[in-house]
């Protein structure tokens, strides 16, 4: 049996993985702010999984809650943007050197249930649809297998912004 055949069609099926120094490579977040650690599936033009490992030495703890730590629905709302733009940029190529991916819309976040210190978000990133530099994806981030949260949005390659 062709081992390397297997292997290749093992990993056309299961997509790519993107280590955290790809990841700093592909988009320009940076601690405090980088809300993923690693895409262990990415179908580029297609889909990708991003994960996040919560951990209580996250900064946003320290006030959201005290003695009660949820991680804000915004930051993973953020963690799901950032998969996105992975799955851009990675998608694009050279084509998307020196470029960055903004959000441009948000619609029917929902929140199902408290992240927390110790759980790990695999978050189901699809593209529904690319027209020239605008995308849009709708994406779920789950705990366990237990979906937290899902949103709709759309984001904007483009190159940085400049000073002002």
């Amino acid at each position: 049996m062709d081992t390397t055949s297997l292997d290749q069609k093992t990993s056309e099926t299961r997509g790519e993985t993107v280590d955290i120094a790809r990841i700093m490579n592909a988009i320009p977040h940076r601690y405090p702010f980088l809300m993923i650690d690693r895409v262990v599936e990415m179908v580029r033009n297609h889909s990708a999984i991003g994960i996040k490992n919560v951990s209580v030495n996250e900064n946003f703890f320290q006030g959201h809650f005290p003695g009660h730590p949820v991680m804000p629905g915004v930051l993973i709302i953020e963690a799901m943007a950032q998969t996105s733009a992975v799955l851009v940029v990675e998608t694009l190529g050279p084509d998307a050197a020196g470029r960055v991916v903004y959000f441009m819309s948000v619609e029917g976040a929902k929140f199902r249930r408290p992240v927390v210190p110790g759980d790990q978000l695999r978050i189901h990133v699809n593209k529904e649809r690319s027209r020239g530099n605008v995308w849009k994806f709708n994406a779920v981030a789950r705990v366990d297998g237990v979906s937290v949260a899902e949103a709709t949005y759309a984001a904007m390659i483009m190159d940085k912004l400049v000073d002002r």
